[in-house]
């Protein structure tokens, strides 16, 4: 399904050499829909970047970036050039079509999950954008969930492989990560996310209890007050005059 002919040892190499150049165009190569091992690259840069060879920062920038271009690269060529295309890489990378159809039945059963979640999936990572070009799915859409995606999928790859490949060696990293990691990456994006992604709906939305207004509070408790205070010097003042206008000094 992909090009499984390049060795980890080369990829681990290439990464040595070519740095970030290589984990943003191996992930924008494979989301625009050819099939290159495009998260074991990133997942390798995010384990050099552990060992201090790369810069954890920039290993999340250029992942997150190549899949954000590589996903409107795809969707575009899948948008302009019809299922065609697609069928035409799968004969080119020895995909049978038969895969192709299952990743367009499982895309078109709820496209926005598709787009969200296809990058956590190997067959959906490559064909998602495009089909959801073939589909006709609105841009501004595709766009909202292709970057939110993104930056998840970017975020839980690097960071797993930051941190886990201090204790795992490389070759079992890539194959837990590629094995298991849609189920690990969701439960870490959404400890990490969820909240922060809840706190800003609600103040966009203005979503939850209205903060009471203190200083109006005071304010308006303070007025009634005052009145009342200035009430009673009148009463007070009224009755002196009375009494001297009723008892005159001798």
């Amino acid at each position: 399904m992909s090009l499984e002919i390049i060795s980890l040892e080369t990829i681990q190499d290439w990464a040595g050499q070519y740095g970030y150049w290589l984990i943003f165009f191996g992930i924008m190569v494979e989301n625009a829909g050819i099939p290159i091992p495009g998260e074991t690259i990133t997942i390798v840069g995010g384990f050099l970047a552990g060992n201090g060879e790369l810069s954890y920062p920039l290993v999340l920038l250029s992942a997150a970036s190549g899949a954000m271009i590589g996903d409107s690269s795809g969707y575009w060529i899948g948008r302009l050039g019809g299922l065609s295309v697609l069928e035409t890489v799968g004969k080119v990378f020895r995909i049978p079509s038969g895969e192709i159809a299952q990743a367009k039945e499982k895309f078109s059963g709820n496209a926005d999950r598709a787009v969200f979640f296809g990058r956590f999936i190997a067959l959906l990572r490559t064909f998602a954008s495009p089909m959801a070009g073939v589909s006709g799915m609105p841009y501004p859409r595709f766009l909202l969930f292709s970057i939110t995606g993104a930056m998840t999928w970017a975020t839980g790859v690097t960071c797993l492989a930051y941190f886990a490949g201090r204790f795992i060696a490389l070759e079992k990293l890539v194959s837990y990560i590629l094995r298991f990691g849609i189920f690990i990456l969701v439960a870490v994006a959404s400890w990490f996310l969820l909240p922060r992604i809840w706190r800003a709906a609600k103040k966009y939305w203005g979503i939850g209890p209205v903060e009471p207004d203190i200083t109006s509070n005071s304010a308006a408790t303070e007025e009634p007050s005052s009145e009342k205070s200035g009430l009673s010097s009148n009463l007070n003042l009224d009755d002196a005059i009375a009494q001297s206008v009723a008892n005159p000094p001798s």
